[in-house]
């Protein structure tokens, strides 16, 4: 009896310890689960009308912090994507380059830092400062087939979640603060040596958020250096680069938000894209609007350019701070060698080019 009592009472002196430091630093659970229901179409195509589920970025992540002293503060993150409406795939799938897919464990925004007074430094794989910065202002959340990426973002294209990253995260200073990320060069061969930079600069304040953000991608055209999932990676010799500007202003019941945005690449015509909405609040409801138009960035020696533009309209129902239904209808214009909508968006993956993609979609959101 005595052994057991000796050996619970010190059971209980190693567990004490552990559960109080879980107390001081909590580790937190969350995820999102994001479905729509969807009738689209492809008008000027061979695609048949399709009616699909679809997942909209669903989630599950586990984060904490400790803090370590003087200030100074340990940050995780894990976070993995996941499908709700398709039977899952096992295990992670590879690229030629020995990149996983998405598919596999913490493919989402995951990494490991260090933050204090004078800001954060994350290693691992995240979001790119334009890419925040820019989705800040899309009141679709970068999904669902009226998001930013129909027109704007160089469709997706400059939408990328990178791996491989360090990123710096300044304080706010009166509305002011920084984002920079550097990416490893981790995919370097004899003859090319692709990786991403970028900044942006943001101000939030009251009821105002405006940003710069400039990305480049070395040795790249339309590829993804080392982001997650990996797509196409056709290196080359020349580089790419995107600019984006612009803000949100909330006005009484009406938030009104755009962007400008223009695109150098070494073997294409300097690509702009605008986007331009406003959400009216009407007690739990909210009516969006969003236009997003896109000019040029073919080859430059095609005889026809690039153009489209898009008209998506919303109707979403905030239940709570944390679930919504959100009915909507987009139709995207093509001119014969425009493919907005059909990528990026992916509103009809198979339209193609020069076809004019539209549909409903209804959508259920929480997250917990």
């Amino acid at each position: 009896m005595n052994k057991k009592l000796i050996a619970l009472a010190l059971a209980g002196a190693f567990a004490a310890p552990v559960a109080m430091a879980q107390t001081a630093n909590p580790v937190t659970l969350y995820g999102r689960v994001h479905l729509t229901f969807e009738h689209v179409e492809a008008k000027g195509g061979t695609t048949t009308k399709r009616t699909r589920v679809m997942d909209q970025a669903s989630l599950l992540g586990v984060r904490g912090t400790e803090d370590l002293g003087g200030g100074l503060k340990a940050f995780f993150q894990l976070e993995t994507g996941f499908a709700p409406d398709q039977f899952p795939t096992v295990g992670p799938t590879f690229n030629a380059t020995g990149a996983a897919s998405g598919t596999g464990f913490a493919n989402r925004n995951s990494g490991v830092g260090l933050q204090g007074g004078w800001g954060s430094i994350l290693m691992g794989r995240w979001d790119t400062p334009f890419k925040v910065a820019t989705g800040a202002i899309d009141p679709f959340g970068d999904v669902t087939i009226a998001g930013i990426t129909v027109a704007n973002n160089d469709q997706a294209n400059f939408d990328r979640r990178d791996g491989n990253v360090v990123q710096y995260w300044s304080p706010s200073w009166g509305g002011f603060a920084f984002r920079v990320q550097y990416q490893s060069t981790e995919l370097k061969t004899a003859a090319t040596n692709p990786y991403d930079t970028g900044f942006s600069v943001t101000f939030t304040r009251g009821p105002v958020y405006a940003f710069y953000t400039y990305e480049k991608h070395k040795n790249q055209s339309g590829g993804s250096a080392n982001a997650l999932p990996p797509g196409p990676v056709p290196f080359v010799s020349g580089n790419e680069e995107g600019n984006a500007a612009g803000g949100t202003w909330t006005i009484g019941n009406f938030r009104l938000g755009g962007n400008y945005q223009w695109y150098k690449k070494s073997d294409r015509t300097e690509r702009e894209s605008w986007l331009g909405n406003v959400i009216w609040t009407i007690g739990k409801s909210q009516l969006i609007y969003q236009y997003q138009q896109s000019e040029d960035g073919g080859l430059k020696t095609a005889a026809t350019q690039p153009e489209c533009d898009s008209h998506a309209l919303a109707w979403q129902y905030n239940f709570s701070r944390r679930t919504f239904t959100q009915l909507i209808y987009t139709k995207t214009d093509n001119n014969a060698v425009a493919n907005c909508g059909t990528v990026g968006g992916s509103m009809i993956p198979a339209g193609g080019t020069g076809t004019d993609p539209q549909g409903f979609s209804f959508g259920i959101r929480h997250i917990f």
